[in-house]
């Protein structure tokens, strides 16, 4: 199996999913803004028994084996895979100094800090932007349609839910990787360290609301304003920090 049959088969599959979302608009509870709330409280319910069943003790498990040097330096490979995605997306949207920026940032990081596994480009005065298409359709002009939560993947809208496609397979290094072993290694690595930088999150997400669904909503959208407007960190409730940049 090469690389471009496994573009065409996660491609294919994201669009799969697109479909099906499309196809639930007029199933479920309705209620104004959230048309698709019937089916979202299902993909929420399925999401947190299957993170309490089988990820979240691998996760765990992953959490207490890894030293904590090698899981912030998994956690940055794959920040510094991103940065290929952000940069492509600060093109799009016209932020040109910025693009420079993080060219120069993925460059550093990806040579002196040993393919991303250091972030010397943040110790340098690099920051680290978060730019994704939602966000480049947002300014052209898109609205974000209505709030999803997608099996396996969870909260995003209809406008972002385009970043699966052209961040998450178009712009994504392991989509190239002709070995598909390794490729899809890769991929699971990466949903593995997501899964354990969002155990503490989930906890929260328990504690801080009886309706954790509405409580979700209301905070992701939020958060994704702030993205689409770029308000700075501080405009950012904590509990999004860690929860949603993976879904973007």
């Amino acid at each position: 199996m090469n690389g471009q049959y496994l573009l065409h088969m996660r491609v294919t599959t994201c669009f799969v999913v697109l479909t099906l979302f499309s196809g639930c608009a007029t199933t479920g509870r309705i209620s104004d803004g959230d048309p698709f709330e019937g089916f979202n409280r299902g993909a929420y319910n399925f999401n947190k028994s299957i993170d309490k069943h089988l990820f979240n003790p691998i996760a765990e498990v992953y959490d207490a084996l890894l030293p904590k040097v090698v899981n912030e330096g998994v956690n940055n490979i794959f920040s510094n895979m991103n940065d290929i995605s952000v940069i492509a997306n600060e093109i799009l949207q016209f932020k040109i100094g910025q693009a420079f920026s993080d060219l120069a940032r993925f460059v550093l990081n990806s040579s002196l800090g040993l393919a991303g596994f250091f972030d010397v480009s943040t110790k340098m005065g690099l920051a680290k932007h978060r730019e994704d298409f939602g966000q480049s359709l947002a300014r052209w002009g898109f609205d974000s349609g209505p709030f999803l939560v997608i099996p396996l993947l969870g909260p995003t809208t209809l406008r972002n839910a385009t970043s699966l496609i052209v961040d998450g397979v178009l712009l994504s290094p392991t989509t190239y990787i002709r070995d598909t072993g390794y490729s899809s290694g890769l991929m699971a690595l990466q949903y593995i360290d997501f899964k354990a930088d969002l155990l503490s999150t989930s906890e929260l997400l328990g504690i801080a609301a009886v309706d954790e669904y509405g409580f979700l909503k209301s905070v992701f959208l939020q958060y994704r304003d702030n993205l689409v407007y770029d308000r700075g960190e501080d405009d950012i409730p904590e509990v999004e920090s860690t929860d949603f940049d993976s879904y973007d």
